[in-house]
């Protein structure tokens, strides 16, 4: 496709625009309500943030710095609390058995 064509220069309006989201960031949010007879059920908020790494850590959004699931130093530091805390209870038993003796 050429650069006149309809198709390229819509491609690079999606990319401008997409530029543009994570550039700026967008916010979406709504709540789901589940009401029968005036009881409310069930609520759902839905919060949704768009934005590039940079403008999300610029807003205070770093969640995933610190989900072990999405951060392998996350991992590591649950790997070393774990660590530590088996050490300690090793440590413990080997005292007890130590003084049955």
């Amino acid at each position: 496709m050429g650069p006149g064509s309809g198709l390229g220069s819509g491609g690079a309006n999606l990319a401008d625009i997409l530029e543009r989201v994570l550039d700026k960031g967008v916010v979406i949010a709504g709540d789901i309500r589940v009401n029968l007879l005036d009881i409310e059920l069930l609520t759902i908020k839905l919060r949704l943030v768009v934005a590039s790494v940079d403008k999300a850590k610029e807003m205070g959004i770093d969640w995933w710095e610190s989900d072990p699931a999405l951060s392998s130093r996350a991992r590591r530091g649950e790997l070393g609390a774990e660590n530590a805390r088996l050490r300690e209870r090793v440590a413990e038993l080997e005292k007890r058995q130590e003084e049955a003796r």
